[in-house]
């Protein structure tokens, strides 16, 4: 037996090594403890215990005394087995294990004997008391008393620091030490040790900590270390919810956790588990408090366990009900339908306690039909109908000026008493357009009926009864005006009726339309109770809980409302001019044509004045009509955008040279608008000069510390090098000199030109003096020079050497005074002055003393200037002077000199010295363009209106907020070495896409510059050089330290205001330093009050208990960043029989001992993620935000310290005044940092900026409708936490999370405003298919949003413009898109039935007309919307604004070079896809995009498989309409007329098809190429099963590709839309040669014959036997003969009838579509054709399709592959120089290297 507990022992130690070896190898900087770093401590002992910090206590003294450290780990030991006895918790018995195998082999006593607990528990306690003596705890709290009085503090942080582990360690001792009591002798040391606990539970001291029970930031600071504790307001808060007498009496029973007081929140743990505010009345009133009758369960009492879990339990079964995202949202109710039952009085029949019967706790179960709940008061109904519901006056609006433009169009302009008459047709219209939304509003609440409110449905009924009434009775009396118009003799009596109705209700609706839109009016609506005025404005506008008061003030009505005019101005004029006159006359000749001859069966055209011919002419110019508002729209809002920007001075400062000439005012813009007031006294009066220039001082020593923080953070990051950050520094300003020092990178060479300008001058002094101050800098440099010299010179010599000095610059000044100073020197030897200067300068920056040397120095430049520089006369006089003269023979001139030890005096030497060596200009300092973007961003800010900021004592408090789930945190090493196929990895292109910036590193970490390949070079730090790589990728680590910026801004802000505790006081200009700021307690602790920064790591929990990488990197982040916290969703099991699993929100912070502490634990009813995953990783998390408002920072975002100093700024706008309401959210500018990787990331970057600056600066004025369009906009947290959140997080209707805090905030009444004098980074995605997922999740978001209540309330109750600004910058913004791509369908659809029919060469020949004039308009709005010509309109307007107008026009011819026209083509084509499939089918979903570097090849089945039936599929639909028009239109123009009105199609067809290979790294490559056909043929004739996924075969992807259509509407959907290919069959059939003039229904009905034929041809060529041998010889010999009758056949049919070539290769094309409309049919009802058995051979024609199709689309391909400068022009084209350079060099080397190693 002792042999096996050896082994086991033996095994468990080898276990916990390999652990830590495993651990060491990850390169993490924490490394495991000997004891609680080797036994990992299972979450459900750690978390109902302090086992973990009692051994973190054992680590710690163990070496000082082992006894003392196996005592506390035997009590580790104890607690966990009295808390889990029978090890039946996850990782208990492994703990149990190998915390007892430590016990026994490091710390028991070696020999055999018995070890004696009274010995143990007297030498505990001794060195309990040495450990006190020794740390000076006793002294510790003296001064903690002292502290507390005198509000000062004397503790350094590094001593703080070490503090807190002695603190923490003295706890650990005193928990174990009041165990192991109660085994002590009483009358001894038992005695001892209880009065010690006594005196350490009531002592007002650092051990007890009074502020750890409230978690006050850091946690387990004690108040000496933690200043937060003396704040008055957290004092006040403290002693706000602290137990009073006034409180019901708690039981003597009641426990009460930790060393502390009762307080309030143990009232509310007693009475409730929770807080109620009903219940809770009737306890206070009570004397003694009870438990709450309606949270009692059977042990206590929990309002988690009777309030919420019932609900939550009920939310979990409707939800999953929607079959993972698959199920009809009517199905199924999802958080809406929860939230807004409790908004009508029906929440009142749960009654209090909740009856767990009532039908709203209903739950239904899983894939079972029966009795459930329906949904509370909207239905998602997935339909386009939705569109027209929820923006119907928008229509009506577009339907009712498109008649009328019409109406006046076809009467040739003549408005008389006949036109006005038929123009009140539009009265019918509106009518019915109105009774077609009311009847809509019926049909889509179907599934609402049984749960909707009573008036609701009251409503909806009245509703249709009055609209459909309305609309037959209009109709009916407009036509008997129409039968009164055609007889002469009426007397108007139906024509005054109409006028009287129509008269009325228009003025009716006015009336009330402006009482309840119309700002002005809305008031008095409000006011009004009577009972017929609210009935009629019940019918109007439906009243909800929310959107009510959607109005602005009336200014901002006023100037939305002109906005629209202006565009409806140019929107209608150009309809009608261009668009609805010049059809006019061709549509009454082609009324009045004569039966025209059809070329084909004609069915619908007999006597109906060709009303199809008419369709098609007319059909794109309506849809055109339908979107180019959207066309206007953006070319109004870039102008107002403009002009907005330019007045809020954007783009003043954007280049090097404007930052260079404008320096000088910065300090006091910088002073004015960034520093508290009271900090920037100015003593001084603004008038007289030297008093300007002593203010100017105060203003730069304000500036300097903040711009050098600035510029040493870009050094910190590797934008700079030390050189130009000693030239971008600014001096302190706050020495004896008397003038502004600037920075040198102004001054620079300035010293040198001066010499000469002076060496040159033949003029006066005035005259050289003049030349000089032409450049101001200049001037500054040579004062400066002068000045600084004669400090220098006096603080080095003592005695007759400082006479010399003085009597020079004596001698200089009286020469200036008097103007003759180019009398008094010798201006040509200032070079050697010069010269001697630098020599003497160079020594004195030294830090080692050469006193020889300087003196040699001094003395060379006093012989230079006496004998050289001065004019002979002074030269005589200063060799005379006796006491000179003297000192001189003698030896003692200059002889001693006092070394600068003067902090002042040594900045000037530096500074100096770099002044008079930096010779060359710095007008490209810094080089780094990201650096200039950032200083010229920042130094432009400055001059723009922002609120003033307040001190950070009195700055609103604020929140960041970041969700993540499992991206990227930081790169290892593999990730960074590990070479792709083509011998690059991502160090390597990090490193040539940021050369600059890697040698700033290398200069850090002082490894020099490389040489040679310098991926090879050994990093002295390898997690720096990870940091450093991370940094520059789209990681958690850059949004972190991004985000801890926020932290550092505050402290240093907070250490220049100086608070000091108690009182407010600031400190003059001379004490304004940073030197220490970060060692600054009380600037710490100020910071941590005021900011917050809340990671939310939905599954860091499984991270860490799976080992993964992930999870160690989010602890290292939590290492190095002290105020991080992380949030998470940590999951227990249950030891109980039945295992049900509880969930846990936590958060948890670093400890001083590296570890995760536990900061907060909630439990939770169930598993929070019962919709999307984003929302619901934020709206777990948000309750662990603090303060009044939050930043949602999403992990692919940065930050910048120079744009967090102005964060104060921005919350201030809070308390602004932005419209009748105060804000919400605060919109804020982001920067796409990601535009210079490639093109393609160029290009996103652009549109991005675009959107987030100047639209989003339109939307929030003048068109106040800007939404919550993703992070990092600011929330006013105290509004939105008790509105909803910030989240929908419903499962797909959500999935555009983001947006629906804007939609909800707007109708809650809220304010959403956009700041632009901040910015924070974002990255975007840099591929091609990168992008276009995320372009199909947005557009799938849109698809949802067209469903959802949020989209409809507010279409239905913004005002008519506002409605329309918000429709064509939401939803309307892709049906606009979708419209532009169904444009070139019906055109060429039109076009094709009139090739087809044969009615355009007809309609040509007789009547000699084509309306082109019309069509072209169209077509070329259509073209110019299609190459994203007006995507790139607010493009070019921001690139004006903030770039210049040169570098505009560069930059825009630069992206069209680089087919930007081809890349937004494409995305047109991904976001029409994805948007109509959503609305259709369903299926938008979250599509992780992976936000990597694009350094890889995409293969081509990779690009199919993606692209194949969003781009492939309808791009071979319009070349086949193309190919068509062309072989059979007609047109009088010819080849050429062709070309013009198809260019814009032909287009389209290109760049679907290739742009996905044309903008694939390294597409054109040969190699790649023969690798992408054989990898795109094995996963085409791979075969399919259960298991294989679809990037594995063909057959799996097929299946996966069909999934979208799974119910009955969608299926009927498709089988419409299927049936359009038959028109190709049905048409060519009638074209050939063979047929001639027969139209013969016949003729059809053979080529379906034909069609089957070869479908059974097919079908015997595939069939594969698999029974005899012989029979297989049969079928081969069969098929042979079948093939040989085949051609024999065709050739004779060739050769003997009037089948042409052309007429086979006609065919071919009909049936293609034919059967790709079969092929469509089969897969739309999958069932029935698998149940008869043609499932097999359908997918066999589906391969034989694909197949095809990826045969046309690789031909090409493969054939510019073969030329080699295709693949260069192409790496040109997608990645920047450096980059196509380096991979050219890659390829190079590795094919030496195969050579070498073959």
């Amino acid at each position: 037996m002792a042999r096996a507990n050896r082994n086991w022992e033996r095994l468990v130690r080898a276990t916990l090594e390999r652990e830590q070896l495993r651990i060491a190898d990850q390169g993490h900087e924490r490394t495991p403890s000997r004891i609680a770093g080797a036994v990992p401590l299972p979450p459900s002992l750690g978390r109902a215990s302090n086992i973990d910090a009692i051994l973190q206590a054992a680590d710690e003294i163990q070496l000082e005394d082992p006894q003392v450290a196996r005592i506390l780990c035997e009590q580790a030991y104890g607690m966990a087995q009295n808390l889990d006895p029978n090890s039946e918790g996850r990782g208990v018995l492994q703990f149990k294990t190998g915390l007892m195998s430590l016990i026994k082999q490091k710390l028991a006593k070696r020999d055999a004997g018995r070890i004696d607990r009274k010995y143990d528990i007297e030498h505990f306690w001794e060195f309990y008391q040495t450990y006190k003596r020794r740390h000076r705890v006793d002294d510790i709290q003296r001064e903690e008393k002292r502290f507390r009085e005198s509000g000062t503090f004397s503790t350094s942080l590094g001593d703080a620091l070490g503090m807190r582990k002695v603190l923490a360690t003295l706890r650990a001792l005193v928990e174990v030490m009041e165990a192991l009591s109660k085994d002590a002798d009483p009358d001894g040391v038992g005695r001892l040790i209880n009065e010690e606990l006594r005196r350490v539970k009531n002592a007002d001291a650092a051990i007890s900590g009074e502020l750890t029970p409230y978690n006050i930031v850091p946690l387990e600071a004690p108040s000496f270390t933690n200043v937060i504790g003396v704040f008055p307001e957290v004092r006040g808060a403290i002693s706000a919810i602290r137990y009073t007498e006034n409180f019901p009496r708690l039981p003597s029973d009641f426990e009460i956790s930790g060393q502390r007081d009762p307080d309030m929140f143990d009232l509310l743990e007693y009475v409730f588990g929770f807080q109620m505010a009903k219940d809770l009345d009737a306890v206070i009133d009570h004397g003694e408090a009870n438990p709450s009758p309606s949270c009692k369960t059977d042990n206590s009492v929990s309002f988690l366990e009777q309030i919420i879990c019932p609900i939550y339990d009920t939310m979990a079964a409707e939800a999953a009900r929607n079959n993972n995202g698959k199920a009809a949202h009517s199905s199924w109710r999802n958080y809406d339908d929860f939230n807004e039952y409790f908004w009508s009085p029906a929440c009142f029949e749960l009654s209090w306690p909740m009856r767990r019967d009532s039908p709203f706790l209903l739950q239904p179960i899983k894939g079972k039909r029966g009795k459930r709940t329906g949904k509370s008061t909207f239905v998602e109904h997935r339909t386009f109908l939705h569109l027209y519901r929820s923006f119907h006056r928008l229509w009506i609006f577009l339907v009712l000026m498109f008649q009328a433009l019409t109406i006046i169009a076809f009467r040739r302009g003549r408005i008389n008493l006949d036109t006005f008459k038929i123009l009140l047709s539009i009265g019918p219209t509106f009518a019915i357009m109105n009774f077609i939304e009311s009847c809509l509003d019926v049909l889509l609440m179907f599934g609402a009926y049984t749960t909707a409110r009573g008036m609701a449905i009251s409503r909806l009924v009245i509703r249709f009864f009055w609209c459909g009434l309305t609309s037959v009775f209009v109709a009916y009396v407009y036509v008997k005006v129409l039968e009164e118009r055609n007889d002469q003799n009426s007397n108007s009596f139906y024509f005054r009726i109409y006028i009287l109705v129509l008269g009325v209700y228009f003025a009716l609706r006015v009336i009330l339309g402006l009482l309840l839109k119309f700002p002005a009016c809305h008031t008095l609506s409000e006011m009004s109770d009577q009972s017929f005025f609210q009935f009629f404005k019940w019918i109007y506008q439906e009243r909800y809980y929310v959107g009510r008061g959607l109005y602005e003030r009336m200014t901002d009505y006023i100037r939305y409302v002109l906005f629209w005019l202006v565009i409806f101005l140019c929107k209608f004029t150009f309809a009608y001019f261009l668009q609805i006159r010049p059809l006019v006359s061709p549509t009454n000749t082609i009324l009045n044509l004569p039966n025209l001859v059809y070329s084909w069966h004609d069915f619908f055209s007999k006597n109906n004045h060709n009303a199809l011919t008419i369709a098609s002419l007319w059909a794109p110019v309506i849809a055109i009509y339908v979107m180019d508002i959207h066309i206007w729209y953006t070319v109004l809002s870039a102008i107002i955008g403009g002009v907005m920007g330019a007045r809020a001075r954007l783009g003043e400062i954007r280049s090097t040279e404007m930052v260079h000439k404008r320096f000088e005012s910065f300090p006091e813009a910088f002073a004015k608008n960034l520093v508290y007031q009271e900090t920037r006294r100015m003593p001084f009066d603004r008038q007289a000069p030297e008093v300007s220039q002593e203010t100017n001082k105060t203003y730069a020593a304000l500036f300097s510390p903040f711009w050098n923080e600035i510029i040493k953070g870009l050094r910190e990051e590797d934008y700079i090098s030390n050189r130009e950050k000693d030239l971008l520094l600014i001096p302190s300003n706050r020495g004896s000199l008397r003038l502004v020092q600037w920075p040198l990178f102004l001054l620079s060479s300035k010293i040198l030109l001066a010499i000469d300008l002076a060496i040159d001058c033949k003029d006066t002094q005035a005259d050289l003096w003049n030349r000089i101050c032409k450049d101001e800098y200049m001037e500054y440099a040579v004062q400066e020079f002068y000045y600084s010299i004669e400090k220098i010179l006096h603080s080095l010599v003592d005695g007759e050497g400082r006479l010399w000095v003085e009597r020079i610059y004596r001698e200089i000044n009286n020469s200036i005074s008097e103007g003759s100073l180019v009398i008094t020197l010798n201006l040509g030897k200032l070079p050697v002055v010069l010269q001697k200067l630098t020599a003497l300068l160079g020594l004195l920056r030294n830090e080692k003393p050469e006193e020889k040397g300087a003196a040699n120095a001094v003395y060379q430049l006093y012989e230079v200037v006496t004998h050289d520089l001065l004019s002979p006369d002074l030269r005589e006089q200063l060799d005379t002077w006796n006491i000179l003269a003297r000192a001189r023979n003698e030896g003692r001139l200059f002889s001693r000199i006092e070394w600068p030890k003067d902090p002042e005096i040594r900045e000037q030497v530096k500074r100096l010295y770099l002044l008079l060596t930096v010779k060359e200009s710095a007008a490209n300092i810094p080089k780094n363009l990201e650096a200039r973007r950032r200083l010229e961003f920042f130094t432009n800010s400055l001059f723009m209106d922002m609120p003033l900021a307040r001190p950070v004592c009195e700055m609103i408090p604020f929140s960041v907020f970041t969700p993540y789930y499992s991206e990227t945190v930081l790169y290892s090493s593999k990730d960074l070495r590990e070479e792709n196929e083509d011998g690059i990895s991502t160090l390597f292109y990090l490193q040539k896409i940021f050369p600059d910036e890697w040698e700033n590193y290398l200069e850090r970490v002082n490894e020099g510059k490389s040489i040679g390949n310098a991926e090879d070079q050994q990093s002295k730090s390898e997690l720096e050089l990870r940091f450093w790589a991370s940094y520059r990728g789209q990681t958690l680590a850059r949004t972190v330290r991004g985000m801890m910026y926020y932290r550092r801004a505050l402290m240093l802000q907070s250490y220049l205001e100086s608070r000091s505790l108690g009182v407010d006081e600031y400190s003059q200009t001379e004490s304004l330093t940073t030197e220490g700021f970060e060692l600054s307690r009380e600037a710490r602790a100020q910071a941590d009050i005021k900011f917050t920064y809340v990671v939310s790591c939905q599954i860091y929990g499984q991270q860490k208990q799976n080992k993964k990488a992930e999870a160690v990197d989010i602890a290292l982040l939590l290492q190095r960043n002290e105020a991080l916290r992380v949030a998470f969703i940590h999951m227990e099991e249950n030891v109980e029989p039945e295992g049900k699993r509880e969930f846990y929100s936590k958060l948890v912070k670093a400890d001083i001992n590296g570890k995760d502490q536990e900061v907060y634990s909630i439990k939770l009813p169930g598993d929070p993620k019962l919709g999307e995953g984003k929302p619901e990783n934020q709206n777990h998390a948000i309750i662990f935000t603090r303060g009044e408002a939050i930043q949602t920072i999403d992990m692919n975002q940065d930050n910048y310290l120079e744009e967090a100093m102005k964060m104060r700024n921005l919350l201030e706008e809070f308390r602004g005044n932005h419209g009748i309401r105060r804000p919400t959210i605060l919109g804020v500018r982001e920067h796409v940092f990601t535009g210079s990787v490639s093109s393609l990331a160029w290009f996103m970057s652009n549109q991005e900026t675009s959107f987030v600056t100047l639209g989003q600066r339109v939307l929030a004025s003048p068109l106040k409708v800007r939404m919550h369009y993703g992070h990092p906009d600011v929330f006013d947290r105290i509004f939105h936490i008790t509105r909803g959140g910030i989240s929908k997080a419903s499962r797909v209707i959500n999935i555009s999370e983001d947006i629906y805090a804007g939609f909800n905030s707007t109708l809650r009444q809220g304010n959403i405003t956009h700041h632009e004098y901040i910015q924070v980074g974002k990255g975007r995605d840099v591929g091609l298919n990168q992008i276009a997922l995320f372009e199909g999740k947005v557009a799938g978001g849109n698809g949802e949003q067209v469903l959802s209540r949020d989209v409809y309330r507010l279409g239905q109750l913004f005002d008519f413009f506002r409605m329309l600004s918000f429709y064509f910058t939401t939803v309307g913004y892709y049906v606009c898109t979708m419209m532009t791509v169904l444009t070139v369908y019906i055109f060429l659809y039109g076009r094709v039935y009139l090739a087809f029919s044969g009615l355009d060469e007809a309609i040509a020949r007789q009547a000699r007309i084509s309306g082109n004039t019309a069509l072209d308009a169209a077509l070329n709005a259509q073209f110019l919307v299609q190459i994203g010509v007006f995507t790139a309109v607010p493009m070019i307007m921001g690139f004006i604004l903030e770039l210049g107008l040169l570098k505009a026009v560069i930059s825009f011819i630069t992206m069209q070079l680089q087919l930007c026209s081809v890349f937004f083509t494409f995305s047109l084509g991904t976001r029409t896809h994805y948007f109509g499939r959503t609305i259709l089918h369903g299926g938008a979903k979250y599509r992780a995009t992976g936000r990597g570097f694009v350094v890889r090849h995409i293969k081509f089945a990779e690009n199919y498989r993606l692209y194949s039936r969003s781009h492939f599929v309808k791009a071979l639909e319009v070349a086949l309409l193309l190919i068509v028009y062309i072989a059979y239109g007609y047109t009088d123009g010819g080849a050429v007329s062709f070309v013009l009105l198809t260019l814009s199609s032909w287009f389209l067809v290109i760049s679907w098809l290739f742009a996905p290979y044309i903008f694939n790294p390294s597409g054109f490559e040969w190699q790649k190429t023969v690798a992408d056909f054989d990898d795109w043929t094995s996963w085409l004739l791979y075969k399919g099963g259960v298991g294989v996924k679809g990037d594995d075969s063909w057959e799996s992807w097929w299946d996966e590709e069909q999934m979208h259509i799974h119910t009955l509407r969608g299926r009927i959907l498709e089988t419409i839309l299927s049936l359009r290919f038959l028109m190709f069959q049905y048409g060519i059939v009638y074209k050939l040669h063979l047929t001639g003039n027969n139209t013969s229904l016949a003729v059809y009905g053979f080529s379906w014959v034909v069609l089957v034929g070869f479908v059974v041809l097919f079908k015997i060529f595939t069939y594969s036997p698999k029974k005899s041998h012989d029979f297989q010889l049969v079928m081969r010999f069969i098929q042979g003969v079948i093939s040989i009758a085949l051609v024999a056949a065709l050739c004779l049919v060739v050769a003997f009838t009037k089948l042409s070539v052309a007429d086979l290769f006609a065919c071919i094309l009909g049936l293609i579509a034919t059967g790709w409309t079969i092929l469509c049919l089969a897969v739309t009802w999958k069932k029935i054709v698998r149940s008869v058995g043609l499932w097999d051979s359908v997918r066999e024609i589906a391969r034989l399709y694909d197949a095809g199709m990826g045969a046309i689309i690789f031909a090409p391909v493969a054939v510019l592959s073969w030329f080699p400068f295709v693949s260069t022009f192409q790496s040109r084209l997608l990645f920047n120089q450096a980059f196509s350079r380096g991979l050219e060099i890659s390829l190079i080397l590795a094919g030496n290297k195969a050579n070498v190693e073959k």
